[in-house]
């Protein structure tokens, strides 16, 4: 592995276990056991890492949506293992979400950024469930303003569901991807057609 590869691992991790507040170029190089200007000669700044691993974790997140988007006859499955990989993701980054008004704070460029992927999530949402009405998943017949206001509702939760893990449910790595995937399905279920409701009761719920 390359010392820019292993320095964004430490990092990750490091920010992961201690948060982004707690953790200085320095820690992380005295973790590799490399000197700080090693590190400095890849990586000026923390907030140079943090940038790149924003720009990892949406690039995973493209990858995930575009593979979503191109599959043909879109299933409850399908929808469910889109959002337990999203998940999957965002645990894998999870002090980007944890700390993330400190990290836009300190970092406009990310911020701006945010604000892009924001506005094109919601009409990448918004495709992937007319194929779902499309495919017989949704109903057919539901009010704009329900699609609309069902992306918001996922984004919120998105956002939001680590902090609240870690400050209420304090559920492990395993627990928690499953419990909140299953959280934001939950959002799904007044949407589906009937058949789709008894299968996600009979396959999702316990």
């Amino acid at each position: 592995m390359k010392t820019k590869d292993k320095i964004l691992s430490k990092a990750l991790e490091l920010f992961n276990d201690k948060g982004y507040n707690n953790v200085t170029t320095r820690h992380i190089a005295a973790e590799l056991h490399i000197s700080a200007g090693n590190l400095h000669y890849h990586f000026k700044h923390s907030e140079d890492i943090v940038q790149f691993l924003f720009s990892e974790l949406t690039l995973k997140m493209d990858t995930l949506l575009n593979r979503m988007k191109k599959t043909e006859n879109k299933t409850l499955e399908d929808l469910y293992q889109f959002t337990y990989s999203t998940s999957e993701i965002f645990y894998a980054y999870r002090f980007i979400f944890i700390n993330f008004i400190d990290i836009l704070n300190q970092n406009p460029g990310i911020e701006s950024q945010y604000e892009g992927i924001n506005f094109s999530r919601k009409e990448e949402f918004q495709l992937i469930f007319s194929d779902l009405q499309k495919n017989h998943i949704f109903q057919k017949d539901l009010p704009q303003f329900i699609i609309e206001g069902l992306v918001e509702q996922i984004f919120i939760i998105a956002d939001n569901w680590l902090t609240h893990n870690r400050l209420i449910l304090k559920l492990n790595p395993e627990e928690a991807i499953r419990h909140y995937t299953l959280l934001q399905m939950n959002l799904f279920y007044p949407l589906l057609n009937k058949e789709q409701q008894r299968l996600y009761e009979q396959h999702y719920i316990q």
